[in-house]
């Protein structure tokens, strides 16, 4: 056999080995992929069946290497989640397919707020005011306000609303980004939070105000003052209004008209508040530094429960309130009977999203793998 033909067969025997050895290694990586996705996935359906619950669905996404789920946020039908490289997921909230990915900026930009208004999804990222459209997630219009912006911003119909760094609430027109006119608290607080409607704009600052003013032009309708500075974003509940404050109450102030804000009742946690509450058909759900999460009657301010492990709501069905604690468990609660009636271990669980809609809880961990899982009927 000559040299040339026996260096050929030799090639040919260290080929066919490589591609066999291959062949082996995707098929074992396949293998444990597959056993992977087919075990449960961060929860395991036996765990959450002596619970009650059940997976309605479960992705993973398809992020890179050292990238991690960083937020995950309802809005209508989706749930957006975004990475910690600014790459944004949008999924289908009842079926958990995918409807987009996208990057939505470059890796360490801030981006703040994400709001739903119509057909348009809008954040500000950067320096930029940015809107997105919801089914495909392309950029419909980036333009850059010329000064600092303090807090998520708001719309409506025919306005933009602002808060600057400069303790002013500024107001563009939508059609052509004209700034029409600006207000301020008195005190010339800094502003925390905005509210837009048709009829009326509300804004909270951290001098602890709530002013309402018309939409179109700078006129005060009516103003409440609490005690201290209002935290996270004041939420709207029909007619109510809904706030933590820095003075360690939660508030709620109702709009008997869009002339005046009557205060409720107001219920004094005795702890630090730096969130806004989570607010339901019938409870009010408020975290509190170092005290845990309490549930409040929505009607009567009254203090149904505090769990001290609580950290945030899931969801909530009838009268079971379903809340993440701060070592990793899911505890459900009944709100009626005021007790804790079990709890299941989320010990993968990383990331979730506070739903106050509907049933359904979201959970994530870092690495990309997201679920949903409901209560059985």
């Amino acid at each position: 056999m000559s040299d040339n033909l026996r260096c050929r067969l030799c090639l040919l025997v260290v080929l066919l080995i490589l591609s066999t050895g291959t062949i082996a290694f995707g098929a074992a990586n396949n293998s444990k992929k597959l056993a992977r996705l087919t075990s449960g996935g961060l929860i395991s359906p036996e765990l959450l069946e002596q619970a009650q619950l059940k997976i309605l669905w479960d992705s993973e996404l398809p992020i890179k290497n050292g990238e991690s789920l960083k937020r995950l946020i309802i809005l209508g039908e989706r749930i957006y989640v975004l990475s910690n490289r600014n790459y944004m997921f949008s999924l289908d909230r009842e079926k958990g397919n995918m409807i987009f990915g996208i990057s939505i900026a470059s890796a360490g930009l801030p981006v703040v707020g994400l709001e739903l208004y119509e057909d348009r999804l809008t954040s500000l990222i950067g320096n930029d005011v940015v809107e997105i459209n919801p089914e495909s997630g392309e950029k419909l219009d980036t333009w850059r306000p010329g000064f600092g912006i303090v807090c998520p911003i708001a719309r409506n119909s025919s306005h933009f609303y602002l808060a600057g760094t400069d303790r002013r609430l500024k107001v563009l027109r939508a059609e052509d980004m004209v700034r029409v006119f600006e207000v301020a608290a008195d005190n010339e607080s800094m502003i925390t939070s905005i509210i837009a409607d048709e009829n009326f704009v509300i804004f909270t600052t951290d001098g602890g105000n709530v002013i309402s003013i018309t939409p179109d032009r700078p006129h005060r309708l009516w103003q409440f003052d609490a005690a201290g500075s209002i935290v996270g974003p004041i939420v709207r509940d029909g007619t109510s209004l809904f706030f933590a404050c820095k003075d360690t109450n939660v508030y709620r102030v109702d709009m008997v008209n869009i002339l005046r804000g009557n205060l409720i009742w107001k219920y004094q946690t005795n702890a630090m508040l730096d969130e806004a509450p989570r607010v339901t058909r019938s409870v009010v759900y408020q975290r509190a530094r170092d005290k845990g999460l309490a549930a409040i009657d929505k009607k009567s301010g009254e203090l149904l429960w505090q769990l001290a492990e609580g950290d945030d709501l899931l969801a909530e069905v009838d009268a079971k309130a379903y809340v993440i604690t701060k070592v990793k468990t899911l505890v459900v609660m009944d709100n009626n009977n005021r007790k804790k009636l079990y709890s299941v271990n989320f010990a993968q669980v990383s990331k979730y999203a506070a739903n106050t809609m509907d049933s359904k809880i979201y959970i994530a961990d870092k690495s990309g793998r997201i679920a949903c899982i409901e209560p059985v009927e």
